[in-house]
């Protein structure tokens, strides 16, 4: 047995070589950076201590970046997981071509987020907009990417119609480990379509609805594919992400190490967000 353990150990050390290599080290490296003032080319560079870290409070891109990424995430991941039940559920009845269904909705989550991006920037701009024209219909006849009070509804948009598939496979995941006797017993007792919902299903895919609200949440504080394909953070900065700015500031703006320690805080938030997501929402599974 101690030799089976032995090579079990080996076996994974390659992976967790690389997992260092290509992800633990980059990130000690990005903290040790956000400490100076590196503008990402040569080596001279000098440590300014938390000098970044204290500019970070007081400049209102990152202010505004992040006012949008929050709002964006909950608005999503409210939708996501609203929607994803309610196919979930659907796709869960007894209706002809029940898989073939199960494959399309599952289709948008194996295409590209940049290519389903720009896709959707084009029929914005130029497909819906004709429609809208056509049909008289005046909120279709202009680009909502071109409007700041309307780009980041486009965003929302693609990033629900993708996110959708993932979390509804999930969802069916847990609907299908629920008895059949449980519908069949509150049915004799006459529970209606909305008492089973709440007394029966919800709470058996309880740890299901943790799983997704916390995948949506962090996906969508790390929203970038989206926004590099629609709006490129505009108009202006209207919808610029907090990925978007470190990775605009960082690489092109020679703000390197200042977005090392944007990221350093986004990392720290991201985590704090999803450990008290996970206990939240696990604290009110032993209630149910």
């Amino acid at each position: 047995m101690t030799k089976r353990f032995t090579a079990f150990y080996w076996m994974t050390l390659p992976a967790v070589l690389l997992f260092f290599v290509f992800l633990t080290l980059p990130a000690l490296q990005g903290i040790y950076y956000s400490f100076t003032n590196w503008n990402g080319f040569g080596k001279n560079y000098d440590f300014v201590g938390f000098k970044n870290y204290i500019n970070l409070f007081t400049d209102n891109n990152v202010g505004n970046a992040y006012l949008f990424t929050f709002k964006f995430a909950i608005v999503v991941t409210i939708l996501i997981n609203i929607l994803s039940l309610l196919i979930a559920i659907g796709l869960n009845a007894k209706i002809k071509a029940r898989n073939f269904f199960r494959g399309i909705y599952f289709l948008p989550n194996i295409l590209s987020v940049l290519i389903v991006g720009y896709i959707f920037n084009y029929l914005f701009s130029n497909v819906f907009t004709v429609w809208g024209k056509n049909l008289g219909i005046e909120a279709l006849s202009t680009n909502i990417l071109g409007s700041e009070s309307t780009a980041w509804i486009g965003i929302v948009i693609v990033a629900v119609w993708q996110g959708i598939a993932f979390n509804t496979i999930l969802y069916l995941a847990g609907l299908q480990t629920i008895p059949t006797t449980l519908y069949e017993a509150s049915n004799l007792d006459g529970a209606n379509r909305w008492q089973e919902f709440w007394k029966i299903t919800f709470p058996l895919i309880a740890p299901f609805f943790t799983i997704n609200m916390v995948l949506a949440m962090k996906n969508s504080l790390m929203v970038f594919d989206q926004i590099v394909a629609l709006t490129n953070g505009g108009p202006g900065r209207a919808t610029q992400s907090i990925s978007h700015l470190i990775y605009i500031g960082g690489f092109q703006g020679g703000e390197f190490a200042y977005q090392s320690a944007n990221s350093v805080i986004y990392f720290i938030v991201i985590a704090v967000i999803s450990f008290v997501q996970v206990r939240f929402l696990q604290s009110r599974e032993m209630d149910m």
